[in-house]
């Protein structure tokens, strides 16, 4: 079993679209949360945005963890602070795949660049911002030379916010080609999944429960709340924003059961900053993020799980 860790590393701003004046405080984060990292041997994602990629405090601090060779630094777009600034800001821009391809590419390539100028490094990573990736999305990517992204969430459906639907996925590594977002032998990119199942031994069956639900019962939430109490169905993002440790650790108990040959633990970089995002309010919390963090990767170094960054999962992938 492989071990990645992704990290949406961006500004300080949740879901405040603005194209400057973009702060980028949490980054100074990194600094602990790496020294963590580095006691359990693990080498993070940082997929990073354009406002972090060309802020020179936050370039200083991820550069210093690159050059020692203890991350990878790959991209992670949001339009609304990503030049070329050519349309409206509004939640349904605010997806990448919802912009014209000729823009998708020019936001894309300026950023690579950034990157590219900041860190001495060529990106071949990359996470949408808010999961707005498509097969336009996919072609861009493919001519600026990146190898292996990470935006589909396995049985999320992103409608309501104006996004995709990626509800039909579950969460296994495939290769494929842009114009079709579907396992394909030889694909020229390979789709790393963030891990997205249930506890239940059958992910599809708990998927269509989950639709069924959806459809049929208009307090939908509390029938939710009733079937996980009682241990019936199980939905568990491997993500300290989603999930408490234990939950976390018997997601991927399952997913090493059922086979899966990965986990991908993901998370936002202002959740490690008290009041930057929903998931951290306190100081007191800050602290119980770091510990769900700590004990997955305590959980995963006694199972002699092997860390790998997404580039290093992607050259090792075998269809």
């Amino acid at each position: 079993m492989k071990l990645i860790v992704t990290v949406d590393t961006e500004e300080d701003h949740w879901s405040r679209y603005r194209t400057i004046e973009n702060r980028v405080e949490n980054i100074e984060r990194l600094v602990p949360l790496q020294e963590l990292f580095d006691n359990y041997d693990v080498r993070p994602t940082y997929l990073i945005t354009y406002p972090v990629a060309t802020n020179p405090r936050s370039v200083a601090i991820l550069k210093s963890i690159l050059e020692k060779g203890n991350c990878e630094i790959g991209a992670h777009c949001h339009p609304w602070n990503t030049p070329p600034f050519e349309s409206e800001i509004s939640e349904y821009t605010s997806m990448l795949c919802n912009l014209p391809e000729e823009l998708q590419y020019a936001k894309l390539k300026n950023l690579h660049e950034a990157i590219t100028q900041n860190f001495a490094v060529e990106p071949v990573s990359f996470r949408a911002g808010r999961w707005g990736f498509s097969s336009e999305v996919a072609r861009c990517l493919l001519l600026l030379g990146f190898r292996v992204d990470s935006s589909i969430t396995p049985f999320r459906d992103w409608a309501v916010y104006q996004g995709p639907d990626f509800s039909s996925y579950e969460p296994w590594p495939f290769r494929f080609s842009p114009n079709e977002l579907t396992p394909r032998t030889n694909g020229e990119l390979l789709q790393v999944p963030p891990s997205i199942g249930f506890l239940q031994s059958d992910f599809q069956f708990c998927h269509r429960l989950s639709k069924l639900i959806s459809r049929r019962f208009h307090s939908k939430l509390h029938v939710y709340g009733l079937l996980d109490r009682l241990g019936l169905l199980n939905k568990v993002w491997l993500s300290p924003e989603h999930a408490d440790a234990g939950t976390m650790i018997k997601l991927s108990q399952r997913m090493k059961r059922l086979g899966f040959p990965c986990l991908n633990m993901t998370f936002h970089s202002p959740s490690l900053m008290a009041g930057l995002s929903p998931f951290v309010g306190t100081v007191q919390e800050e602290t119980l993020f770091l510990q769900r963090i700590e004990s997955v990767l305590q959980y995963a170094v006694g199972k002699r799980w092997e860390s790998s960054t997404l580039s290093q999962y992607e050259a090792g992938f075998n269809n």
